[in-house]
C-alpha cells in the first residue's frame, strides 16, 4: 500500500517537475546584459536623478557667483494707480487722478569680501555635488549588479534543486526495482519518498526565489513583469594586480566619497569666510531711472539718479555672531568627518581587497569539493546498485553533492559581488569590461 502511494507520488511530482520546467524556460521572457541593466537603471533611479539634479543646482550657484563680478543686479517695475480725486502729480507737474510710474534700478557691489568667499564656496559645492553623483552611480552599479547576480545565482540554484530531484527520481526507481527483486528492504523506498518530498519542496522554494529576483531586476531597470539576466562572458575575473597600499592610494585620491568629504570641508571653510565678511564694510554703486505719466507707457517726465553707498554693520542683536559660530561648528564637523573617513580608508579597502582574494580562492576550493562530491556520489550509487552499501550511504552522498553544487554557485556569486564592492570603494573599475565603464 505504501509502495503504491509512493509510486503515485513519484508520477505526480514528475509531472509537476515538467510543468515547472516549462514555466521557467519561457522563451518570451526578455533578457538583459549587465551593461544595459546599469544604463537603464541610471535613467530611472530616484537617488541618481536627485544626485544629478543637485549637480545642476550647484553649477547654477557657481554661475551666479561668477556673474556677481560682471553683471549688476537689475529690477524693472511698472505700476498704475487710480485715485478717487485728482491731485497734483509732481512727476508730470499737473493735476491728475491717475499715476503711472516706471522704474529701473541697478545695483553693483564695488567692494565685498562675501563675493570672493562665494566663489570658493560654490566651487567646492560643485565638486561635492559631482562627487556625490559619482558615488551614487557607483552604489547604483553595485545594487544593479547585485540584482543581476541574484537572478543568475537563483537560476543556478534552481538548476541544482532540479538535479537533486532528478537524482531522487532515479534512485527511487532503482530502489523499487531492488525491493521488488528482494535485494533491498521496503524502508529503502520510504527513505527515498522522504527525499523526493524534500527535493520537491526545495525546488518550489528556489523557483519562488528565481521569480522574485527576476521581478526585482525588472523593477531596477524600469520594466514590468519578469526580466532575465544574460551571461555573455563566463570567464572569472583575474587575481588582483594591485597591492593593498596601491588600492588605498587610489581610493584616497579619486574615490568619490573621499573627494566629496574634502570638498565639503572646503565648502564649509568658504562659507565661514563669507559669514565673517559681514564684519567688514561694503561699497555699493546703484542707479535708478524713473518715468512718470498718467497713461501707459509713461513718458511725461524722467528722472535719473546714482548713488554710492558705504555700509558698516555694527550690531544686529547678535545674529551675526550666531551665524559665525554656526559656520565655525559646521567647519569643525566637516573637518572631523573628512579625517575620520580617510582614517577608515585603509581598513575598508584592505577588507574589500582581502574579501575578493578569499572569494577567488573559495571558487577554486569549492570546485575541487564539487569534483570530489560527484565522484563520491558516483561510487556510492554503484555500490548501492550492487548491494554493497545502504540507502543511507547513498542519501548522504547525494546531500553532500547537492551542498557542494550550491556552495560552488554561491562562491562564484560572492566573487563577483566582492569585486563590485571593491570597485565601489576604490572608485574605478579594476578590470576591463566592468559595468562601471
Amino acid at each position: 500500500m505504501i509502495a503504491a502511494a509512493a509510486l503515485l507520488l513519484l508520477q505526480v511530482q514528475t509531472a509537476q517537475l515538467m510543468a515547472v520546467d516549462t514555466t521557467v524556460r519561457d522563451t518570451t521572457m526578455p533578457t538583459i546584459t549587465i551593461h544595459e541593466a546599469v544604463r537603464q537603471a541610471a535613467g530611472v533611479s530616484p537617488d541618481y536623478v536627485l544626485a544629478t539634479g543637485q549637480v545642476d543646482n550647484a553649477e547654477w550657484g557657481r554661475r551666479a557667483a561668477i556673474l556677481a563680478f560682471i553683471v549688476p543686479s537689475l529690477t524693472l517695475s511698472l505700476d498704475a494707480t487710480k485715485f478717487s480725486d485728482a491731485f497734483f502729480n509732481i512727476g508730470i507737474g499737473a493735476p491728475t487722478s491717475t499715476a503711472v510710474n516706471f522704474r529701473a534700478n541697478a545695483s553693483y557691489e564695488l567692494a565685498s569680501l562675501r563675493k570672493f568667499a562665494d566663489l570658493g564656496f560654490t566651487k567646492a559645492e560643485v565638486e561635492a555635488a559631482k562627487a556625490n553623483a559619482q558615488q551614487t552611480r557607483l552604489q547604483l552599479v553595485f545594487d544593479t549588479e547585485n540584482d543581476f547576480l541574484n537572478v543568475l545565482i537563483n537560476r543556478e540554484l534552481y538548476r541544482v534543486s532540479r538535479s537533486r530531484f532528478a537524482r531522487a527520481v532515479e534512485q527511487f526507481q532503482i530502489s523499487r526495482a531492488r525491493v521488488l527483486s528482494g535485494a533491498a528492504v521496503q524502508t529503502d523506498s520510504l527513505q527515498l519518498v522522504v527525499e523526493l518530498t524534500q527535493a520537491r519542496i526545495e525546488m518550489l522554494r528556489r523557483e519562488l526565489d528565481l521569480r522574485t529576483s527576476r521581478l526585482q531586476l525588472a523593477r531596477r531597470v524600469g520594466a514590468t513583469g519578469l526580466m532575465d539576466a544574460e551571461v555573455i562572458d563566463s570567464t572569472l575575473p583575474p587575481p588582483l594586480t594591485y597591492t593593498d597600499e596601491q588600492l588605498v592610494k587610489l581610493a584616497l585620491a579619486q574615490a568619490p566619497q573621499y573627494v566629496e568629504a574634502r570638498a565639503r570641508e572646503r565648502s564649509a571653510s568658504s562659507f565661514l569666510t563669507g559669514t565673517k565678511s559681514t564684519y567688514l564694510p561694503s561699497i555699493t554703486l546703484s542707479g535708478q531711472y524713473q518715468r512718470f505719466d498718467d497713461h501707459f507707457f509713461p513718458s511725461a517726465r524722467s528722472v535719473t539718479s546714482g548713488t554710492i553707498a558705504v555700509s558698516l554693520p555694527i550690531w544686529n542683536l547678535g545674529q551675526r555672531e550666531i551665524a559665525v559660530q554656526q559656520a565655525r561648528t559646521n567647519l569643525d564637523v566637516a573637518r572631523a568627518l573628512r579625517a575620520d573617513l580617510e582614517r577608515a580608508a585603509e581598513r575598508d579597502v584592505v577588507r574589500a581587497a582581502e574579501a575578493y582574494r578569499i572569494a577567488r580562492d573559495a571558487v577554486d576550493l569549492t570546485r575541487l569539493q564539487l569534483d570530489a562530491a560527484r565522484e563520491t556520489y558516483r561510487v556510492q550509487e554503484l555500490r548501492y546498485k550492487s548491494g554493497a552499501n545502504t540507502i543511507l550511504d547513498l542519501l548522504e552522498a547525494q546531500f553532500a553533492l547537492t551542498r557542494a553544487e550550491a556552495e560552488t554557485v554561491q562562491a562564484v556569486y560572492a566573487l563577483y559581488l566582492s569585486l563590485a564592492g571593491l570597485e565601489a570603494i576604490v572608485g574605478q573599475p579594476l578590470f576591463s569590461g566592468s559595468p562601471q565603464r
